[in-house]
């Protein structure tokens, strides 16, 4: 039998973005919920750039004849086109019969113009700081920020040609001008562009074009005794936006001799460079000063309280007498705020534990940790310095809490801790541990428009098992075979958690081969990891029918003949970021269900410490079958992923069927008896 196929990590992921493209230009998602999917593909345009390009540039991968770097910029430059299209030709004529003319491709009016003058003055020109061009220039541009090259005359006939930095981190990307009945929206680089006269005095025959350097995001902390780890990585976060350029954007029109004097001041001879539109950071476009309800989503308020939970006891009590789990955010992440400030003024309670991979910017579950260690608890919270583009925050919150008496540790550097869980000891208790697993970060604010599950539990064996799962971690070392910890609940990446699904899948097999009722429904963000793959390939192959969900990556070529005729995959966009991973294994009919922080990728797997866990709850094992039951019935938002890596429509429907609002009516009402559609 031939080798196995599997898709290109990177391939597929611009296959993902794809996707979230395809929303922008769907006709029936409200305009300004366009707008922003048009945001998010540009801002996911970005980090791909900032992160893979620089890996696919050195590696010199193949995908065939081609290079998955030629191969991937060929993607994204088709996939620009159509976002141009979309942008010009759909949603910028419909802002317009709304009264908002959009000066994107269109020059800004004369008389509007000459109206951001004195904003010029009074809110932009404090921020501006030109620099001229010159081989002494010590001038350096920050990471993904934006400028225009100004060229320009001065008499009799001196050329000068400047760098003057777009302030976007301190002023809005756009500003609304009322002229008569139509709103005007201006661009913040077209009213500098407009008042370059009055920045350069004296100057002639000006010409401006934008351009955007974008460095390796990537950074390299090693582990040193007796240096503070926070310390040395805040310098390496300061280097960030000084390293290695990657990319250079530049605006149509801007003279040859002037891009190569760019490249040769600022050392850009090893980056991309590339000709883009005239405006750069479209990710800005989920600002665009137009919002209003008509034209956005229709509210979903987060359904409050959880069933058969009366909200005038203590969340404890309630926990002692059952498992709870919360979905966010149909459900009011509340119940997770309130663990976390029980746990800091409960007389019973002397230890909490928790791990924080990503802190909201104004964290009430940090706010309640640092109230719990003035109570006197011991409180020890993992803080993963290492959540990219989160870093900064994640220190300052360290810091903040460690101030405060919180005990705080860190990963060390070749082993991030992803997991995300928490952990509260009581004393004079019958149930002395409670805990709190979850699919996603303890974070309320991504909680607001990330799809997870967390689990709440007083079950005893497996947060005992959570609390030697932190003795590890304060240890700061690697798993090693000699490490005595074992794990019969948890599923722990570095210990059992690959093995545990292994076997998992082999049953399966077993039960598909002995004509024994078999299947399993997998929900996952991403799908890499090559053991676990192959082990689905043997699994289609004996004959185990298997439903996939995976939002982004997906390297598991599906309906291939002899290896993947039983697997179908299935890849859901909304107005929600789907970020569970919930595992569903049919069990000769008695299904287990399993969720976790662990998407099957080779760092998760292999580089982190991910926790998954069994929900034994019947009622709570129910709700979440039903949910992934609704999900793979989706016919609105969901599409097939087919052996090619193409997006194929679903055939429509009498009723169509939108997953992530079925489920929010669905929570909304009492859970009843159901038997699962898959």
């Amino acid at each position: 039998m031939e080798a196995f196929r599997y898709f290109n990590r990177d391939i597929s992921w611009l296959s993902f973005n794809e996707r979230v493209l395809m929303e922008a230009g769907n006709a029936a998602v409200p305009l300004m919920e366009r707008i922003r999917f048009l945001s998010i593909y540009s801002s996911n345009l970005d980090e791909f750039y900032r992160v893979r390009m620089p890996y696919l540039q050195k590696s010199q991968l193949r995908d065939g004849d081609i290079s998955v770097y030629e191969k991937a910029q060929a993607v994204i430059n088709r996939q620009q086109d159509q976002f141009g299209k979309i942008l010009g030709e759909t949603v910028i004529p419909e802002l317009g019969k709304l009264g908002f003319r959009f000066c994107y491709k269109e020059p800004v009016p004369q008389s509007v113009a000459e109206r951001t003058v004195p904003y010029f003055f009074s809110q932009v020109a404090g921020f501006l700081q030109p620099a001229f061009l010159s081989r002494e220039t010590k001038f350096f541009p920050e990471n993904n920020m934006l400028y225009l090259v100004v060229i320009m005359k001065f008499p009799p006939d001196e050329e000068q040609v400047a760098l003057v930095n777009i302030p976007t981190a301190n002023l809005d990307r756009f500003l609304k001008v009322n002229e008569g009945i139509e709103n005007f929206i201006v661009f913040l680089e077209d009213i500098i562009r407009y008042n370059l006269k009055n920045l350069f005095p004296g100057a002639i025959d000006i010409q401006s074009y934008n351009i955007k350097i974008t460095r390796d995001a990537e950074l390299d902390l090693l582990d040193e005794d007796g240096e503070d780890v926070t310390e040395k990585f805040e310098k390496q976060l300061s280097n960030r936006d000084y390293g290695l350029a990657t990319r250079l954007l530049y605006e149509p029109g801007l003279p040859v001799r002037h891009l190569q004097q760019i490249i040769n001041v600022f050392d850009l001879k090893r980056a991309s460079v590339v000709e883009g539109g005239r405006y750069h950071n479209l990710k800005d476009l989920a600002s665009l000063p137009v919002n209003s309800p008509a034209i956005s989503y229709p509210a979903w308020p987060p359904v409050q309280g959880i069933e058969g939970v009366d909200l005038n006891t203590t969340l404890f009590e309630a926990l002692v007498e059952r498992d709870l789990m919360v979905h966010a955010p149909y459900q009011s992440y509340d119940t997770i705020l309130r663990f976390f400030n029980e746990a800091a003024i409960h007389p019973a309670v002397e230890e909490i534990y928790t791990t924080m991979y990503r802190v909201a910017h104004d964290s009430k579950i940090a706010h309640a940790l640092i109230s719990a260690a003035r109570n006197g608890k011991k409180v020890t919270v993992l803080v993963e310095l290492k959540a990219r583009f989160d870093e900064a925050n994640n220190i300052r919150w360290a810091k903040k809490m460690k101030a405060a008496g919180v005990k705080i540790i860190h990963s060390i550097n070749t082993l991030k801790v992803h997991a995300k869980l928490a952990l509260v000891k009581r004393q004079h208790a019958t149930h002395p541990y409670l805990g709190l697993l979850a699919t996603g970060n303890l974070n309320e604010g991504t909680a607001r428009f990330y799809t997870d599950h967390i689990l709440l539990t007083a079950h005893q064996p497996m947060l005992r098992e959570a609390e030697q799962l932190f003795g590890f971690l304060r240890k700061k070392k690697k798993a090693e075979k000699t490490d005595t910890i074992t794990f019969q609940h948890l599923l722990v990446a570095q210990f059992n958690l690959q093995t545990k699904f292994l076997e998992l899948l082999d049953r399966e097999i077993e039960h598909a081969k002995s004509g024994l009722p078999s299947g399993l429904t997998i929900k996952l963000n991403n799908l890499e990891e090559e053991v676990l793959i192959n082990k689905l390939y043997e699994a289609s192959n004996a004959g185990v029918k298997i439903n996939l969900i995976v939002r982004s990556i997906c390297r598991l070529v599906p309906g291939v003949v002899g290896q993947s005729e039983n697997i179908v995959v299935k890849r859901i966009v909304d107005r929600y970021l789907e970020h569970g991973r919930v595992f569903v294994f049919m069990n000769k009919g008695d299904h287990e269900v399993f969720m976790g922080s662990a998407d099957w990728m080779n760092r998760n797997i292999y580089r982190r410490i991910e926790v998954c866990f069994p929900i034994y709850h019947e009622k709570l094992k129910k709700q979440l079958i039903e949910i992934l039951s609704i999900q793979w019935a989706d016919t609105a938002q969901a599409v097939l992923i087919d052996s090619e890596l193409h997006h194929v429509s679903l055939p429509k429907t009498t009723t169509s069927i939108r997953s992530q609002e079925a489920i929010y009516q669905f929570l909304s009402e009492t859970v009843q008896d159901f038997k699962p559609t898959f």
